[in-house]
């Protein structure tokens, strides 16, 4: 467990280098955060259902220093075309972003930009799901983190 956690504190602090790297490229596609509450706080995005089935989406914070109920954790670079597709997620998870720009589409057609620095907190298990495209990118790599079935996710949805 305490490798696993080490690990997830590596991979964070990682995606935080490179995130202040591409916001010198990238500036309009930062997701804003109060200066005061970074210290306490990663940016996250969740996406949800609404009671109909459909997927949206709510900016928020996910505070630092939390034990996640997880047991495992994995690594991607790779996409399949079928990714791209509108699709709910598989399962509670976080994807923590290392390289990469993605835009993440929900059922209405509004977006949002997932880079290196906000967490994804994927909680939309039913209906049509979300779809996801490279912005300025060529390679998504990422860490999914599941989540155990009835652990807090500990999101802060913002004000």
């Amino acid at each position: 467990m305490k490798k696993l956690i080490k690990g997830i504190c590596l991979a964070l602090a990682l995606s935080s280098f490179v995130m202040k790297a591409q916001d010198k490229e990238n500036k309009n596609l930062s997701i804003k955060v109060n200066k005061e509450e970074s210290k306490e706080y990663i940016p996250a995005v969740r996406l949800i259902n609404n009671p109909d089935g459909s997927c949206t989406f709510e900016k928020g914070r996910i505070p630092t220093l939390k034990h996640l109920n997880t047991t495992t954790f994995w690594m991607s670079n790779k996409t399949e075309d079928w990714e791209k597709n509108a699709h709910p997620a598989p399962r509670r998870q976080y994807v923590i972003t290392l390289k990469g720009n993605i835009r993440f589409k929900v059922t209405d057609g509004s977006t949002f930009i997932i880079k290196p620095g906000t967490v994804l907190l994927a909680e939309d298990l039913k209906g049509k799901g979300h779809s996801w495209d490279m912005v300025r990118s060529k390679a998504w790599e990422r860490l999914y983190i599941p989540i155990d079935e009835n652990a807090d996710d500990f999101f802060v949805k913002n004000d």
